[in-house]
């Protein structure tokens, strides 16, 4: 963490600003601090791994006394949710430096469906969709400068919003401090995580973030009064609310959460000038290599029974026109084979074979299928660093179809 954080920062209880205790828990290089105690008016919040942990609970209170009494790791531990076991396995992984990777921790921290999920996150539709979405938006003078990403997880938007493009400041929430460390970690590491519950109050300044990004949680959240007021506030009259993959109450959804008509999700807000969209002629935009559309906003009423909608809220008008596609040959981070397909080599041929890992996975984002060939046959060992000049003139048609992805480096 940065130490000019907390000038952004404000506690989600008392909405005081913190400083930063001078006692035994802090560590730190410079302005950057990986582990201390900040406090407010009201009450004391650990930062561990150079993430503040704005939540009051018991585990957060544990790990903020093991910090004071010297026992980083423990805390660090703590937070990640490990028991003894997980957790010597995880001090042995750390130690093992560049060869511990992001899938390896995955296999760590989450063991059940969720962990899959942000395996595959590159590719599955809500995400093809919601990339192109906020690298398009993104790329607007009206969205530049400090993006915030509420409920980011696992830091994979967070990356969209830090490039190739623009440079940008992206800060990303999430209730789970685990999911946080990943983003910081592998992800998203120029990111700036902050652990909080957004069911309370953001913990942030008004007016701080031109651009605010909420994908495929809102309807999950219990508060959603609460939140959409506090992102209006946050973005301020001049901001950018960007929302995709609204569950709509209409609609059937795989995991629904607690939904809302379109209508209503419009309403929470108004005064923002909020326009809707189709997220199926959003994601066919976006497969299809069209660019976005965003002139072509839509009536509750013409959303029908659609299962979800995308929502943009935004009083600049030119955020709403055609917007050309990105281009695919921007590479930010290493190409690697999607790790949907199974990979055998065949003397100098790999084959690939498109392969799910759950029957729920299979379920709930089969539509990867109308970009993911079953089969693709390519002269190239995967093994080996991936390049446009190592697979020919079929590389970028690989990229845009998710055959190949980009991702961070000691992603898999």
């Amino acid at each position: 963490m940065h130490e000019d954080l907390l000038n952004l920062l404000r506690c989600p209880f008392c909405g005081t600003r913190f400083t930063l205790e001078q006692n035994s828990a802090l560590t730190r290089t410079r302005t950057h601090i990986d582990t201390g105690v900040i406090g407010c008016e009201c009450c004391t919040f650990p930062i561990v791994a150079g993430i503040p942990v704005l939540l009051a609970d018991e585990t957060t209170r544990h790990a903020m006394h093991s910090l004071e009494a010297g026992r980083h790791e423990a805390a660090l531990i703590a937070l990640l949710g490990l028991d003894d076991t997980r957790g010597a396995e995880f001090e042995c992984l750390l130690k093992t430096g560049d060869a511990f990777t992001y899938r390896n921790a995955i296999e760590l921290l989450s063991s059940d469906a969720e962990g899959a999920y942000f395996v595959y996150r590159f590719s599955d539709p809500t995400f093809v969709m919601a990339d192109a979405l906020v690298h398009a938006i993104g790329q607007e003078p009206a969205a530049g400068g400090r993006a915030l990403d509420i409920c980011g997880g696992a830091g994979h938007l967070a990356r969209t919003l830090m490039g190739p493009g623009p440079s940008r400041e992206a800060v990303v929430t999430d209730v789970h401090f685990w999911k946080l460390w990943l983003a910081s970690t592998f992800t998203a590491p120029d990111s700036v995580p902050v652990c909080c519950d957004v069911n309370q109050p953001l913990p942030f300044e008004a007016g701080s973030f031109p651009m605010v990004v909420l994908s495929d949680a809102f309807s999950y959240v219990w508060h959603k009064r609460l939140l959409a007021g506090e992102m209006l506030r946050v973005a301020g009259p001049d901001g950018v609310i960007v929302m995709p993959h609204l569950h709509s109450a209409l609609g059937e959804n795989f995991s629904a959460g607690m939904t809302l008509t379109p209508t209503s999700y419009r309403n929470l807000f108004v005064e923002l000038e909020p326009r809707l969209f189709s997220d199926e002629a959003l994601l066919t935009q976006a497969i299809d290599r069209a660019g976005l559309d965003l002139s072509d906003d839509v009536s509750p009423a013409d959303l029908g029974h659609e299962p979800s909608l995308t929502l943009v809220a935004s009083r600049h008008e030119r955020l709403f026109r055609h917007h050309e596609p990105r281009d695919v040959l921007a590479v930010a981070g290493v190409v690697i084979v999607n790790p949907l397909y199974r990979i055998e080599r065949r003397g100098r041929v790999t084959e690939l074979t498109l392969t799910f890992p759950t029957p729920e996975y299979e379920e709930e984002f089969g539509a990867c299928r109308r970009y993911l060939p079953a089969n693709v046959r390519i002269d190239v060992d995967p093994s080996k660093p991936i390049t446009a000049a190592t697979v020919g003139p079929r590389y970028a048609e690989l990229l845009r179809r998710k055959v190949l992805i980009d991702t961070p480096v000691r992603y898999c």
